[in-house]
């Protein structure tokens, strides 16, 4: 059950951490797959900064999957999960598209959260 806890929290930490560069070096491509209907003009900053905090996102799990404290991970992982919940919420409240709010970020959370338990309870 951990090894399993321990691959979701990796794919999951890589997958942001992929997401982050994008934002960083691809901002207006990767915007546009997030879900809202339109990406605002002229937000390359804020784009560029969710990048440097996804990327800061990733690295955290990653560090605690080296230090080999799974109780610790799971923990934060389980916290964690609320990020892509209130991507979902956000997403969904501005009328964008609900299958990437449900599919996207809705499916991450539910990965985290399952993560979380097996690490929790293994």
């Amino acid at each position: 059950m951990i090894v399993t806890g321990y691959t979701l929290v990796a794919i999951v930490s890589l997958g942001i951490i992929f997401i982050g560069l994008n934002y960083l070096f691809a901002p207006a491509k990767i915007a546009a797959g997030f879900g809202f209907p339109e990406v605002p003009e002229n937000a390359t900053t804020f784009l560029n900064v969710k990048g440097g905090r996804d990327i800061g996102a990733g690295l955290v799990p990653l560090t605690l999957i080296v230090y080999g404290d799974p109780h610790a991970l799971g923990w934060v992982i389980l916290t964690a999960a609320l990020w892509p919940v209130f991507d979902m919420l956000i997403v969904l409240r501005h009328r964008g598209k609900k299958a990437v709010a449900f599919g996207v970020h809705g499916l991450t959370a539910a990965v985290m959260v399952v993560a979380a338990l097996l690490l929790l309870l293994g």
